[in-house]
């Protein structure tokens, strides 16, 4: 499985940008799919989670602003960023865990995409 990440690009503060990122293939199980990010010298964190129970998980610095969601017809998974700040900028990955078969356990991300806030 192959994970591809898009929707990146440079945004203004206040604005809105909707990352995707779709599976190369459909997924045995999954237990939950997010998005993280990874700043210029700081450490990858979780920005949203969705579990196979559609159980929703944000970071407190994005809540009420981000909203990840998911079309398991499409094998995509989305974040929508709205009221974006220059603290948002970052390199934002996906990320999938769950099993490739019944004895298989899977965790797979994406290649990341860079977002840019300006002011």
């Amino acid at each position: 499985v192959q994970l591809q990440a898009s929707g990146g690009g440079l945004v203004q503060s206040g604005g809105s940008l909707r990352l995707s990122c779709v599976a190369s293939e459909a997924i045995f199980k999954i237990d939950s799919l997010g998005w993280y990010r990874q700043a210029p010298g700081k450490q990858r964190e979780l920005v949203a989670l969705i579990t196979s129970g559609a159980n929703t998980n944000y970071a407190d610095s994005v809540r009420g602003r981000f909203t990840i969601s998911r079309d398991t017809a499409k094998k995509t998974v989305y974040l929508q960023m709205n009221m974006v700040k220059r603290e948002d900028t970052a390199v934002y990955y996906c990320n999938v865990r769950g099993f490739s078969d019944p004895w298989t356990t899977l965790d797979v991300w994406g290649q990341g995409t860079q977002v840019t806030v300006s002011s």
